[in-house]
């Protein structure tokens, strides 16, 4: 599996930006699909979830902020992220569960100035 993010950028406090990610290769064996962030000097932290079911799950921080979602025909997932603050600066990753197995996208820079 090959995850390619997209979307990333510099905005102000209070604005917005839409991250996807493209997903390719054995795709079908793909369980759950999210989002990930590490800020410098953290821990890689999960943002939001997302199974083949639909079911979502997210990080008490974006809730109410941050919308994820799924297109299994175009085999993307995108996560909306809308309020956002100089908390949310961090190196954003996709990420694809298949089996045992996790997959992660090259990241892309999300920068927020206050």
């Amino acid at each position: 599996v090959q995850l390619v993010e997209s979307g990333g950028g510099l905005v102000q406090a209070g604005g917005s930006l839409r991250l996807s990610c493209l997903a390719s290769g054995n795709i079908i064996s793909i369980d759950a699909m999210g989002w990930y962030r590490q800020a410098p000097g953290k821990q890689r932290e999960l943002v939001a979830r997302i199974t083949n079911r639909g079911s979502t799950n997210y990080a008490e921080s974006v809730k109410g902020r941050f919308i994820i979602s799924r297109d299994n025909a175009k085999n993307t997932v995108s996560l909306e992220m809308s309020g956002l603050k100089p908390e949310d600066t961090a190196v954003y990753y996709c990420s694809a569960d298949a089996g045992v197995w996790t997959f992660w996208g090259q990241g892309t820079q999300v920068t927020v100035s206050s």
